[in-house]
């Protein structure tokens, strides 16, 4: 099970090994309120991928296509990660606004369409 959450999103009893999927640490956000188990920078975007999209709308699938590409390109990052998943419910923590066009969508897919 893959859940996702917002890192402003209080933790919950469900959530399960919480992983900060960011290169960034969220603004105003303190580790203890956090509870987050594994700060994963390795499988967030790459922070040109990242700049580039800016979080534009207009971008969004371009960026999921490139976002995948770069996870087809480190089988390690997601080799650790799909070790966590077999484990137990994990919780993909993100800081994004947008959750209808962030990152952890397109990872969420990604690893499920690998399980």
């Amino acid at each position: 099970m893959i859940l996702l959450k917002r890192a402003y999103e209080p933790p919950g009893p469900d959530d399960g090994f919480r992983i900060l999927v960011d290169r960034l640490w969220p603004r105003g956000v303190s580790k203890d309120a956090a509870r987050i188990d594994w700060w994963f920078k390795d499988i967030a975007p790459s922070t040109p991928l990242r700049n580039w999209f800016g979080h534009d709308p207009l971008k969004w699938d371009e960026f999921r296509e490139r976002y995948c590409q770069e996870l087809d390109q480190n089988p390690a990052a997601v080799g650790r990660l799909v070790d966590h998943l077999r484990r137990g419910p994990v919780t993909l923590v993100y800081g994004a606004k947008d959750t209808a066009h962030s990152h952890a969508l397109v990872l969420r897919t990604y690893l499920e369409d690998l399980m």
